[in-house]
């Protein structure tokens, strides 16, 4: 089963709004909306698959993707690769 986790809509833009106009907004349907029950069978991740998942089941699976870039340097925060342990 595979269905669109991502969903797009369009806003109303009124004449007299005083920020500019996002045209197209989407939000997240999780995956348990579109399993009513957990149907015999089901595949399973392997148990460090699972953990690193946070289900056990691929079809409950729903991977964030952030809409913001994140720096690498925001990683790294607080840790030094100069050689010093301040």
């Amino acid at each position: 089963m595979k269905f669109a986790q991502e969903r797009v809509y369009e806003t109303f833009v009124g004449p007299f709004d005083p920020c500019p106009p996002v045209h197209c907004k989407t939000y997240s349907t999780p995956p348990q909306l579109f399993i009513p029950f957990q149907p015999p069978g089901l595949p399973q991740f392997s148990p460090m698959q699972a953990l690193c998942c946070g289900t056990l089941w691929p079809a409950l699976y729903s991977p964030y993707e952030s809409k913001h870039a994140v720096s690498p340097a925001m990683h790294g925060k607080g840790n030094r690769s100069d050689g010093e342990g301040h």
